[in-house]
């Protein structure tokens, strides 16, 4: 069976940043595709084909796959897609997954145990923060930190998502940048 890389994982094994890596997809170079989340994934014969084409030296020793695992809870595609796009194209290895309500995130929590959860607080099955306490009360996912995102976060609102467990609020629209200083920070990457 073929493996099958993220786009950090064959930045790293390139050794060029996830932004070539996505630069040359999207050119033609590098045959992938795209996952229903809208992730990248190369095969790594077609990754190692290009390297060979172009000169790039092939690794000897296999690269290490501890990833920093990040879930993504918004209703809203665009917000979750942008998100999802710059966190994958930053240079650290993130596996970042989605999920479009309340209900998937706790399901995502439980299975794919992420060490950070990116919450919309207003979602139209389950309220950010039950998902955020929930979260916050379970052994297993108690230190997971929660970055919560709102465009109706005043100082009021910011403090009740702080009392139901949230590390960290940002208001819409988002602030990219910060956002992934933020979580690269919790990881304790910087």
């Amino acid at each position: 069976m073929d493996d099958i890389f993220t786009v950090a994982k064959a930045s790293k094994y390139c050794k060029v940043s996830p932004k070539t890596i996505i630069n040359w997809i999207e050119a033609g170079n590098i045959k992938a595709y795209k996952t229903v989340g809208g992730h990248r994934r190369v095969k790594r014969s077609d990754l190692e084909q290009f390297m060979k084409n172009q000169g790039i030296p092939i690794p000897e020793e296999e690269i290490s796959d501890e990833r920093k695992r990040i879930l993504v809870v918004d209703d809203d595609p665009i917000i979750v897609e942008t998100i999802v796009q710059s966190l994958e194209e930053d240079e650290f290895d993130y596996e970042v997954i989605s999920a479009s309500d309340g209900f998937e995130a706790g399901l995502q929590v439980n299975h794919f145990r992420p060490h950070i959860v990116i919450l919309d607080i207003m979602m139209p099955d389950i309220k950010g923060y039950d998902v955020c306490e929930k979260i916050k009360s379970n052994p297993d996912t108690k230190d997971t930190k929660v970055i919560v995102l709102s465009a109706y976060l005043d100082e009021e609102e910011f403090k009740k998502m702080k009392d139901h467990g949230a590390d960290a609020c940002f208001s819409k629209p988002l602030p990219l940048p910060q956002l992934k200083e933020e979580v690269a920070r919790f990881l304790e990457l910087r």
